[in-house]
């Protein structure tokens, strides 16, 4: 089945998270957000708070971006500040070293940081899945829940490995079954690879080519979006 374009537009953060990216591109990605549609908006913590317009687009950014190698005192003053600054939503991402060490009770620890810190803000955790074995991907997500999280996301976007794929982000939908949703982001760059994502049980897509991917919905039958 396919999803349709309205329905996957509610499912979209806009993403900008380029290294070199300026005001004047957020503003551009706010307005764009605006027309298509899209859930929210993501961008660095430097570029809060947002002073556009912003309509019913919520606000997401990111904390201990793009490695993960951030003590998490520093994770969680990050997420405290982006709180206090506007962000609805923040993606954290963890420290993957640890969970390749065995110490998913330090990864869990470190989530539960950023959680306290941010009590009120929609949080989901990165866990960079295409670096991941089934199993740590598992016990990332069991961290992650464990810890209080809202969302388990598959990869930053920056990582060589790779980005989402159908099997990790099923693999993360029957570990948190419908306690937590599931985002998957990084190299989604069309409606056939947005439309599997969903289908392997994705609530949420990070996409920095939004109107592109929205553009193969156009054809998508209203009936099968209605399931989603």
């Amino acid at each position: 089945m396919q999803i349709t374009r309205s329905a996957l537009a509610k499912m979209i953060d806009h993403t900008l998270l380029k290294t070199d990216s300026t005001r004047a591109q957020v503003a551009a990605l706010v307005a764009e957000a605006r027309e298509l549609g899209t859930f929210s908006v993501c961008v660095s913590p430097s570029m809060l708070p947002i002073t556009e317009e912003l309509g019913e687009v919520k606000v997401a950014t990111v904390c201990g971006f793009p490695s993960g190698n951030h003590t998490p005192a520093a994770k969680a003053a990050e997420a405290a500040e982006s709180a206090k600054l506007g962000a609805d939503e923040v993606d954290m991402v963890i420290n993957i070293g640890l969970l390749k060490e065995g110490r998913a009770d330090l990864v869990e620890e470190e989530i539960r940081a950023v959680r306290e810190a941010a009590p009120d803000v929609l949080l989901k955790v990165i866990i960079e899945s295409a670096a991941l074995t089934d199993d740590e991907i598992v016990a990332a997500c069991k961290a992650s829940e464990a810890a209080g999280a809202d969302y388990v996301k598959t990869s930053t976007g920056f990582h060589p490995s790779g980005g989402a794929s159908a099997h990790a982000v099923k693999l993360m939908a029957e570990t948190v079954g419908d306690r937590l949703g599931v985002k998957a982001s990084g190299g989604i760059r069309d409606f056939a690879s947005a439309n599997a994502m969903v289908e392997a049980g994705a609530t949420r897509l990070g996409l920095s080519g939004s109107a592109a991917v929205l553009e193969g919905a156009d054809g998508a039958d209203v009936e099968a979006g209605d399931d989603y």
